[in-house]
């Protein structure tokens, strides 16, 4: 009898999103398998994850005043 729980199956991490600000929102990516809109707040930290999802969104180098509003949905690495 086969094992239940295969060895060879791989989870992928969370995703990564690069930010400029130290606060951000996260929606899951939205639609119907998204969860609730959250707003997080770095503190001290450069990153922080969603308790929802997993998603670690990192500051960037290149960080903007607090002031600046950005849309919640993840870009294109090619966009940061």
């Amino acid at each position: 009898m086969p094992p239940r729980h295969p060895t060879d199956v791989i989870i992928a991490p969370p995703e990564d999103v690069v930010v400029s600000t130290k606060r951000v929102a996260c929606d899951g990516g939205g639609g119907a398998l998204g969860h609730p809109l959250v707003y997080m707040d770095m503190g001290e930290d450069d990153f922080v994850e969603c308790g929802y999802c997993d998603r670690r969104f990192v500051l960037s180098a290149h960080s903007h005043p607090e002031n600046e509003y950005l849309s919640p949905a993840a870009r294109p690495p090619e966009a940061h």
